[in-house]
């Protein structure tokens, strides 16, 4: 909770209205096994029955709450993609726990329970704002996000995260496969990168995205864990810096709809500060809505 409090602070702080949508626990369920094996969000259901315990892997503790909270986090992720959808924002940060870019098909791994952009993404290509671009920042690899599109080529997925690290996944020569093969493209980076090596990294990657097409709708994994100051992450991105991978992301999507998505960060104060100058740098282009 803490950590929702200090990214909705720094989404204030960069101009962003706060907005509480309701959800509909139907509908949502319905856009999860769009992309998800239709027997996760029961399993998940009945799991939390007989909490507490963990659910799949050691790393996802969960309590009697934990499969509403999983679903308000998608309904919320879903209620701001309705929300640019009907023009009422071209920038919009969905500020969400549980994250979810470590959820596959049919597993719940690294705190991630169900695929909060993933099901946005194929709800996006499902109401005609496709292609998509889906760029993750998090310090630890989108393996579930990446699997879910690796085959396809109308997601192109971009990731820069520290390599090796957990989960093991996200070498450079995964680039997808068949009609997928090259809509996915991951830039591992060393520990220690600093703001140079992101932002080049990023300059890079944004390239090639536009190279290969040209995204109706941009969703962004937004982990704030590179922070020089989380003590998980091990990587030294300024607050600034990400101020400046903001800039470059809207120069990149233009006039083109963002819907942001909190991942990773686990400094509160660097997470708040950090959201805030995202933020900031993102709407140059636009307002938004959180």
């Amino acid at each position: 909770m803490a950590r929702l409090e200090a990214a909705l602070a720094g989404a204030r702080r960069a101009g962003f209205a706060e907005r509480t949508p309701a959800v509909d626990e139907e509908a949502v369920l319905q856009a999860i096994v769009q992309v998800h094996d239709p027997r996760l969000p029961e399993r998940l259901r009945e799991a939390c029955r007989r909490a507490p315990s963990f659910f799949d892997s050691a790393d996802n503790p969960i309590s009697p709450g934990t499969f509403a909270a999983a679903v308000a986090a998608v309904g919320c992720v879903l209620d701001g993609l309705a929300h640019i959808m009907a023009g009422n924002a071209p920038r919009v940060f969905a500020a969400v726990r549980p994250p979810g870019h470590h959820a596959t098909r049919s597993q719940a791994m690294g705190f991630c329970f169900f695929n909060n952009v993933a099901v946005a993404a194929e709800a996006a290509l499902q109401k005609g704002f496709g292609p998509v671009a889906i760029v993750d920042f998090d310090v630890h690899h989108g393996n579930g996000t990446q699997e879910l599109f690796y085959h396809r080529d109308d997601v192109f997925y971009l990731s820069l995260h520290r390599y090796p690290y957990y989960p093991g996944t996200g070498g450079a020569d995964e680039i997808g496969v068949g009609r997928g093969r090259g809509f996915t493209r991951n830039l591992p980076l060393a520990p220690g990168a600093d703001d140079e090596v992101y932002l080049g990294a990023l300059a890079l990657g944004l390239e090639e995205v536009m190279r290969a097409m040209s995204p109706h709708m941009w969703l962004i994994s937004a982990g704030f864990d590179a922070h020089e100051l989380d003590p998980l992450g091990g990587m030294a991105v300024t607050t600034e810096g990400f101020q400046k991978m903001g800039k470059l992301l809207a120069q990149a999507a233009g006039s083109v709809p963002v819907l942001v998505v909190l991942e990773g960060g686990y400094n509160l104060d660097a997470l708040k500060e950090s959201v805030a100058a995202f933020l900031s740098g993102l709407s140059q282009v636009g307002s938004g809505s959180s």
